[in-house]
């Protein structure tokens, strides 16, 4: 849990870092640097632990699921919507994702529709319509309305990740398999930077060295594992509602040191998310139970969930 902590704070910082980066390289070589050090860094870590792990047959789905629509499709959108939309405003809408998860696991896996999933969900379009403001947007500006459009779309991306990964179990544990989604990522947005931006475009700065060893080891690394295992064992709405504490960091971190606006329509959408993702993520009492139970299982159990203790070394999970 306490990685998980850690993994919201990190991943809060990353959007302001990624709006500063974003001024040293295009946005799709940057996705691609994001995940390609990322890999790196965990197929090393895994080789001096001797646990690097060939995939099974059954782990395909979950590396293409998290490697395409989690990692490639929802970065990508966020990098490009930022080059053209404060990275506070980028950060909320893209964690709109309960908005994109109540309704797939209620539609397609049998999740109850209570009355206060419904109204945290009408309180998130609220907030959605609220932060675009369509009576300020101009509604000529084809590039204003795509960019808050990739947003929302990163946002259905993750949604279906978190249902999957929530109502499907793979053979091998989160941390075997996301140097794999990782590289699975980084060669897909290799090869679009290469078709869409042509040859790489960072500048080899200091700062543009500094973000990407931020947005790469730490905040994919580290944060990918630690997010990906914990879906496994908290309901898809509840892990949405953790994950309302990346917007809200990102947010106060852009404000603090990019010097963005904090504008009515920014404090009202913000507010109607956080209070929509707060309403439907409320656990039932037999939710609560499960979670407490799956929290509570031994090792054997837990690699196959998934569980904490494959997020990271056994001596950092111990303390």
């Amino acid at each position: 849990m306490l990685a998980l902590v850690a993994a919201i704070v990190i991943w809060g910082a990353n959007w302001p870092i990624m709006k500063a980066g974003l001024s040293h390289v295009s946005p799709l070589w940057f996705s691609s640097l994001r995940f390609a050090t990322g890999a790196a860094c965990l197929f090393a870590f895994q080789a001096i632990q001797g646990r690097v792990q060939i995939p099974r047959r059954a782990d395909w789905p979950f590396i293409g699921s998290i490697g395409l629509l989690q990692m490639t499709s929802f970065t990508a959108l966020g990098a490009v919507a930022m080059t053209h939309l404060p990275a506070g405003r980028s950060a909320i809408l893209s964690y709109t994702t309960p908005i994109w998860t109540a309704p797939i696991a209620i539609g397609f896996f049998g999740e109850r529709a209570t009355p206060a999933r419904t109204f945290g969900i009408l309180l998130g379009v609220i907030g959605v319509i609220a932060l675009v403001n369509p009576f300020a947007i101009d509604w000529s500006n084809k590039v204003i309305l795509g960019a808050n459009a990739m947003l929302l779309a990163a946002a259905g991306c993750w949604a279906f990740c978190i249902v999957h990964l929530r109502h499907f179990k793979a053979n091998s544990s989160a941390f075997t398999l996301a140097p794999w989604q990782m590289t699975l990522a980084a060669l897909i947005l290799t090869c679009g930077a290469r078709i869409f931006e042509g040859p790489f475009t960072g500048d080899g700065s200091p700062a543009f060295w500094a973000a990407t060893l931020f947005v790469g080891p730490v905040a994919t690394a580290f944060c990918f594992c630690a997010v990906n295992a914990a879906s496994t064992w908290l309901a898809a709405t509840t892990m949405s509602m953790t994950m309302l504490g990346v917007p809200l960091t990102g947010a106060a971190l852009s404000v603090a040191t990019l010097g963005e606006a904090v504008t009515p329509s920014l404090l009202a959408g913000a507010s109607a998310i956080a209070a929509g993702i707060a309403v439907t993520a409320i656990p039932t009492r037999k939710m609560t139970h499960k979670m407490d139970s799956a929290i509570g299982q031994e090792p054997r159990t837990a690699v196959a969930g998934a569980a904490p203790s494959t997020i990271c070394p056994p001596e950092a999970a111990q303390t």
